[in-house]
């Protein structure tokens, strides 16, 4: 099995209703982080580990992605003709050389765990990284996925991005069960999705961001939909478990889930006060408003 995460998959075919009306004819993951969307910093991410081949799980109404990360003739030549260099630069940087995108149609929406597997075409036989750009995670130049691909480089097998939460949380998270393994690692031992916190096995709940051996692919095909109609992502895992060790990886950084409001506000908050830009002068005004 290769040492190196390639391929990266972004399930984003979420109609983000908790985003309405700001979402109803553009994707969630189009939402602006001052002035990137959050699917740009998923992405960024990615590359950022090693990844050369973006693999999105698109739906309807999710087009503005795909143009996202197209090149504008255009808008290229019109920021040409008028000088602005570094504007060109920018958005000729929205996808690095040498890193492609590939978008594949979620037909229904049958889950995460559906999501992934509509991507196994193209995954094919190799490990690969999954990320949901709704959660945000800023790693200070150190990234939660590049994290991970350390660790998968030196244990080979799949690993779950992993935070601890507060013990009332756990319902809105999958919940694993670990021992110790190592610094930053556990062995999971289990995985209950969503549990009630006086059931929950633990605070650790998985976030985000996972790298998957290709097994999964099998135990999806043969996981049975949950009572809402979906395929988990959390069920085939849970499967993995009885073939292969699954590490639990406690990333270093602050995540922000901008799936909800709150956590999108807090995000603009933070991203605007780094920015190396408006950062001071948004410092300043929160200072004396």
């Amino acid at each position: 099995m290769s040492q190196t995460i390639r391929k990266a998959v972004f399930p984003v075919a979420g109609l983000g209703t908790r985003f309405l009306p700001a979402t109803k004819a553009s994707p969630k993951e189009m939402l602006p982080v001052v002035d990137k969307p959050l699917i740009q910093y998923a992405v960024e991410e990615a590359v950022a580990a090693g990844a050369d081949t973006m693999i999105f799980v698109t739906g309807r109404t999710k087009r503005a992605i795909e143009d996202h990360f197209d090149k504008a003739y255009e808008l290229e030549v019109e920021l040409e003709s008028r000088g602005k260099q570094a504007m060109l630069e920018i958005v000729r940087n929205t996808v690095p050389n040498g890193v492609n995108c590939i978008y594949i149609r979620q037909g229904e929406a049958l889950g995460l765990g559906h999501a992934v597997l509509c991507a196994r075409p193209v995954v094919g036989n190799d490990p690969f990284a999954v990320i949901l750009a709704d959660d945000l995670i800023d790693g200070d130049g150190d990234e939660a996925l590049s994290q991970m691909v350390r660790e998968y480089s030196e244990h080979r097998c799949s690993i779950l991005g992993v935070e601890r939460v507060p013990r009332e949380d756990t319902d809105k998270y999958g919940v694993v069960s670990a021992s110790p393994f190592a610094e930053g690692l556990s062995s999971v031992d289990a995985i209950v999705e969503k549990p009630r916190p006086e059931q929950a096995p633990s605070n650790l709940a998985v976030v985000g961001r996972y790298i998957l051996t290709p097994t999964v692919f099998e135990l999806l095909e043969t996981t049975q939909p949950d009572a809402r109609g979906e395929i988990q992502l959390t069920d085939a895992i849970a499967a993995l478990l009885q073939r292969e060790r699954v590490l639990a990886h406690e990333y270093r950084g602050i995540r922000y889930d901008c799936g909800s409001k709150l956590g999108y506000l807090l995000a603009t908050l933070e991203y605007g006060l780094k920015h190396p830009e408006l950062g001071s002068a948004f410092a300043d005004y929160l200072r004396n408003r």
